[in-house]
Parts: structure tokens; C-alpha cells; sequence
């Protein structure tokens, strides 16, 4: 059975924070009868303020910062989240670090993570923090750096998903957790499969039509036994050419509203794909659930 009983949220009381939770949490919370753990990290004193350097914060300043920030959390969010169960968490420690730990010590099912790089600059940047968790959790990482194009209070819709796999030993977990998503809400469900470019100097070999069937038709194959070990019937589309840049292309044609890939284990498994990710939530026109 598919279940979400702990959804993270980190949050650090920015207008992106709120995006992300109006857009996706209260959906996901409600549907699944989720607790939503709303956390946020307390960094050290020194990033913070005007003191003059060298200065060793007090005691007492140190206290009224921490009591400021409770306050704050305490009533951030209590509209969108009104309808669920919510546990509000303060930790003082490195943001990254303390995400990930405390996805690991409570058992979250999944962290829901605000991005970096909005506007032009959104293909370049990825937030520290956002890359950092989506490197070392172990849980499923929701982002959403689209969010900039809609109205942060345009509730979650979920008619199609998009599952995007590589076909490394990751692509089964991505695809098993895309499917029971979609069967919860009942979603189309579509796979989609790029082979890659290579070498410009033996690109004219590699995509030579015979070739091009040869790659293609081996890839349906191993998409069909993958479907058939998940359980699964998913329409399937086949992209050739830069990995990122044509599933970000296919989420768009097809109007997906989320996306699922599989950025590999925590362990540091390398491969095509987790080099990939970190393009695909970028470019992505819809939410991405790394796996």
C-alpha cells in the first residue's frame, strides 16, 4: 500500500516557502491523511545581523533570536495547513545536514523542498541546501523550481505523471513509486525514455539508421520487461538527444503535472541520470519527485 504518513517540510519563511506548500502539501497531506512536519534550521548567529565582526553574540541575543524565530514558525503557514496534522520543529544547526538527518531519524516519506535560480537565471542555479538534501536523502525529494509561472495559491492537480528512467538500476524504484502515485489519484501514467547523444565525433555512426533502430528497439524491450516486473501499462515515449533538455521537452508537450525520476542510491552510485537530475528539476515545467 502507497502511503505518505510524514511529509517534511522545510521551510525558512520565504514567499518561495509558501509556493511550495499552497501548490502541493495540502493536497498530498489531505489525500493521504499525512502529519506534516514543518522544520526549520536555525544557522549560525554570524550569518545573521549587523554586528560588527568579531563580536560573540550574547546570551541573551542569542535566546530573544530563537524565541523570535518560534514565534514565527508557530504562525507560518496556519491557513494552508489549517486541515492537517502539523508538528512545528526548531533545530539550530547547518540547514542541509539537519534536513537530512531528521528525514532519516523520523521516517519521512517524503521532503517537500522550495528551488533556487528563478527567472533567467533558473537553468543555472540550484539551491546549496536543495542540492545537498536531493544528494544525500534518502527519501523521496519533491521540488518545484516551475513555480514562478503559477498563482501560489493554484491548488495541486495531478491528472498525468510522468515518469522519466534511464534504465540504470534505479529506473524500477522510479517507476514502482510513479505508479502507486498514480493509481492513488487515479493518474495517466506515462514513461519517458531518452538515449542520450554522444561524442559529436561519432554521432553520424551512432544515430545511422540501423544503429538508431538497433538502440531503440533494445530499449523497448527493456522497458517492457521493467513494465512487466512493476506491474505496470504505461504509454511509452521515446526522445533521442540531450538527456535533460528532452525530457524537460516531453513533460511540456505532454502537460504533465509532475514528474518522477530516479536520481540513484545514497550510497553515491554514479551514473548518467543522477548527472542529470539536477538539469531536469531545473528546466522541468511541472514538479519533480527525485526517487
Amino acid at each position: 500500500m502507497f502511503s505518505l504518513n510524514r511529509i517534511l517540510l522545510p521551510i525558512d519563511f520565504s514567499e518561495r516557502c509558501l509556493e511550495a506548500a499552497r501548490h502541493s502539501v495540502p493536497t498530498l497531506a489531505k489525500h493521504f491523511g499525512s502529519e506534516v512536519v514543518v522544520l526549520h534550521v536555525l544557522t549560525p548567529y554570524r550569518e545573521f545581523g549587523t554586528a560588527e565582526p568579531g563580536m560573540i553574540p550574547t546570551v541573551e541575543s542569542t535566546a530573544e533570536r530563537k524565541a523570535e524565530r518560534r514565534r514565527t514558525l508557530d504562525l507560518f503557514l496556519t491557513e494552508e495547513l489549517g486541515g492537517s496534522r502539523v508538528k512545528r520543529i526548531l533545530i539550530d544547526g547547518d540547514p542541509a545536514r539537519t534536513i537530512v538527518e531528521y528525514a532519516h531519524s523520523e521516517n519521512s516519506d517524503l521532503i517537500v523542498l522550495r528551488t533556487h535560480g528563478y527567472g533567467p537565471f533558473r537553468r543555472l542555479l540550484l539551491g546549496s541546501v536543495t542540492s545537498k538534501v536531493l544528494h544525500d536523502a534518502d527519501c523521496p525529494v519533491w521540488t518545484g523550481a516551475h513555480l514562478e509561472k503559477h498563482p501560489s495559491a493554484e491548488p495541486l492537480a495531478l491528472s498525468h505523471i510522468l515518469c522519466a528512467i534511464d534504465l540504470g538500476p534505479h529506473s524500477t524504484k522510479a517507476l514502482d513509486w510513479a505508479s502507486r502515485l498514480a493509481t492513488e489519484f487515479r493518474s495517466k501514467l506515462t514513461i519517458v525514455h531518452v538515449v542520450a547523444s554522444l561524442d559529436p565525433r561519432t554521432e553520424d555512426y551512432y544515430f545511422a539508421p540501423e544503429w538508431r533502430k538497433y538502440v531503440m528497439d533494445r530499449a523497448k524491450e527493456d522497458i517492457e520487461k521493467l513494465q512487466r516486473n512493476v506491474g505496470t501499462h504505461a504509454d511509452v515515449e521515446m526522445e533521442t538527444g540531450d538527456i535533460s533538455k528532452s525530457i524537460s521537452f516531453a513533460a511540456e508537450s505532454l502537460k504533465a503535472d509532475l514528474m518522477v525520476i530516479g536520481r540513484g542510491a545514497t550510497a553515491g552510485v554514479p551514473g548518467r541520470f543522477r548527472t542529470n537530475a539536477y538539469a531536469i528539476i531545473r528546466q522541468s515545467p511541472c514538479p519533480v519527485v527525485s526517487v
